[in-house]
């Protein structure tokens, strides 16, 4: 497998510390608020991305935090805690917010195929072992404490930036336009380990530490998270392309100071779905979208998973409602030529499955090329073998690209056999796919049929009250809702 790494800037051979094993780190939502589709852009690419390695025979440890305390609304250990600003918004204590939240991040995870990692821990169930990683971090000399805080001593790097090369007085944190200066810092580029609670007093969760009551700071949640579950050999970090810097700079700093040897070399990053008019979706600007709202809009979650399969990940994708419907049209046709597929026409060839796995396997092994990956869908409908055997190489590509395609194309064929049935004795129903109603519409007819016509009268006014209006047509009717 060849995958690109943002630390490199190059495409690289994938390989792990363990042979056939992968430790894999996921940074997790902060639960202040519902997650957009763009934050669910980059979980879909992640789930992608875990899905192929399993596919490919590694055996994967994926562990993803959740972030309930120490995330600042600026990324830049400044401004107030996101999770505390959720609280004052909802009135709610920052713990319902959390819970709330978090339990709205996995149900739109559920609508989209989203596999649940293997370990996912909220950070305020780990403070112990952040208290131990800044322990640490001071007692090596990376670290110092200034105005009851601790920060992190970026002159003791080598090498501070890691995924770009900009100048750095551009990068530093402190000249970030409109976030004011920690005059704490040693320098701009030190970030906090802990905050106490000589900073922010209104925070609402505070623990007792060797340097008085305060709480983590964002940064070093994901690596004590990382370091407790996946070991000091990290083999692949995850992310979208915002994390970049300084969230993950700051990962690596704090981590491989720590351990005293390299930490991850793999570093994945998932690029910003934008809109045409506001630029990169956020939850300040523009319509904000979540999968309810794509859901109260008539779009199956699937589509936008399909949606965002067509682009590569490192690609910035627009999103406009026109494209979410062609994307939808396709994969409505999709499924149609899928359901057209005949499952008792077999036995499956187990040779043509292989060939057909294996050149999926090389596609998508280029770097998660998912639109080669849809590609191969409509290959495999054109597969020179029986029904079966297409099935059962779609099958297998949908263990990655998690469609729901069989269920759907199943879906799709019940529902044809049921108007099938609806039709009977020349008698044709068309109708939107309701088998109460179509049974209906059929007792009325057999009632006229036999001259019962109070009968057929009550079937009539049963159906108005339900909002059906039934046109009767020469060899059957079709009916809609009003």
């Amino acid at each position: 497998m060849q995958l690109y790494n943002s630390a490199t800037h190059k495409k690289e051979e994938f390989t792990t510390h363990t042979p056939g094993h992968v430790e894999m780190y996921t940074c997790g939502p902060t639960v202040y608020h519902f997650a957009h589709i763009g934050n669910l852009r980059s979980y879909i690419m992640e789930d992608v991305l875990e899905k192929f390695l399993r596919y490919d025979g590694y055996d994967v440890n994926r562990v993803m935090n959740i972030t309930d305390v120490g995330h600042l609304s600026s990324d830049a250990d400044t401004g107030e805690d996101k999770m505390l600003k959720g609280a004052k918004r909802e009135h709610k204590t920052v713990m319902e917010i959390a819970q709330y939240y978090t339990d709205a991040f996995f149900d739109d995870c559920r609508k989209l195929n989203i596999k649940t990692p293997d370990v996912v821990q909220p950070a305020t169930g780990l403070i112990d072992e952040f208290i131990k990683l800044v322990e640490g971090l001071l007692d090596k000399g990376f670290a110092y404490v200034a105005g009851g805080n601790v920060y992190f001593d970026t002159s003791k790097l080598e090498r501070y930036y890691i995924f770009n090369a900009h100048d750095e007085e551009d990068l530093a944190v402190g000249v970030r336009e409109g976030v004011e200066e920690d005059t704490n810092k040693r320098s701009k580029n030190d970030f906090v380990l802990w905050f106490t609670k000589s900073k922010f007093e209104d925070q609402a969760l505070k623990w007792d530490s060797p340097w008085g009551v305060g709480y983590p700071g964002w940064h070093i949640e994901c690596s004590g998270i990382s370091l407790k579950y996946n070991g000091e050999y990290l083999d692949l970090h995850c992310g979208g392309i915002d994390n970049a810097f300084p969230h993950h700079t700051n990962e690596i700093a704090q981590s491989e100071s720590y351990i005293g040897h390299p930490w991850c070399k793999q570093w994945f990053h998932v690029h910003h779905l934008n809109t045409a008019n506001e630029g990169k979706m956020s939850k300040s600007k523009g319509e904000f979208l979540t999968v309810s709202l794509l859901e109260e809009k008539g779009y199956d979650p699937l589509v936008y998973r399909f949606f965002c399969l067509q682009s590569h990940y490192r690609k910035g994708l627009v999103f406009s409602w026109e494209n979410l419907d062609n994307a939808a049209a396709a994969f409505q046709k999709l499924i149609a030529k899928i359901a057209a597929q005949d499952p008792a026409d077999g036995p499956v060839d187990e040779a043509v499955a292989a060939e057909y796995k294996d050149r999926f396997r090389k596609q998508v092994g280029n770097d998660l090329n998912t639109a080669l990956a849809v590609t191969a869908l409509y290959d495999a409908l054109k597969a020179k073998t029986n029904g079966a055997t297409r099935l059962a190489i779609l099958d297998s590509f949908d263990q990655v690209l998690s469609l729901s395609l069989l269920d759907k194309a199943a879906a799709v064929r019940e529902e044809q056999k049921k108007q099938k049935t609806a039709s009977q004795g020349g008698y044709a129903i068309t109708g939107e796919g309701d088998p109460a109603v179509d049974a209906l519409v059929l007792q009325r007819y057999e009632a006229k049929k036999a001259k019962n016509f109070a009968e057929a009268d009550r079937i009539r006014d049963e159906l108005k009250a339900q909002g059906i209006e039934v046109t009767d047509l020469p060899g059957g009717a079709s009916w809609k809702r009003v």
